[in-house]
């Protein structure tokens, strides 16, 4: 009788450091799906949040469809796009996947107080 009783408290001064094993597995395992899987997913929405504000008149883009089109307006919530010569339809920003080129944009870098100025003489 007396090896029962060791095996018994062997056994459940033993369980004690046992169940912390499970736990940190638990943990360490999603530590890594935050790094591999999340963290990476939350980078790419930024990023296409910001293309998304950054359109303007004159890029190319393509859609969550795959058509081609050029950016002729833009608004809080809708980008107007053309098409085909004549074709505009009306698009959600984030239906925009990817801008293909981005138009030219002419950027002053003097305040426009000095550009008038320049215009009287």
């Amino acid at each position: 009788m007396g090896r029962s009783h060791t095996v018994l408290y062997a056994a459940q001064s033993g369980g004690g450091a046992g169940s912390l094993t499970p736990i940190l597995m638990i943990a360490l395992l999603f530590g890594v799906m935050y790094f591999m899987m999340i963290r990476p997913q939350q980078k790419r929405r930024r990023e296409a949040e910001a293309m998304q504000k950054a359109l303007a008149p004159g890029d190319e883009v393509v859609t969550i469809g795959g058509l081609y089109g050029t950016v002729t307006g833009v608004d809080d919530d809708t980008v107007l796009l053309e098409v085909a010569p004549g074709v505009q339809t009306r698009y959600a920003r984030p239906a925009i996947a990817r801008v293909v080129n981005q138009a030219e944009r002419t950027e002053t870098t003097e305040p426009v107080a000095e550009d008038a100025d320049a215009v009287k003489e």
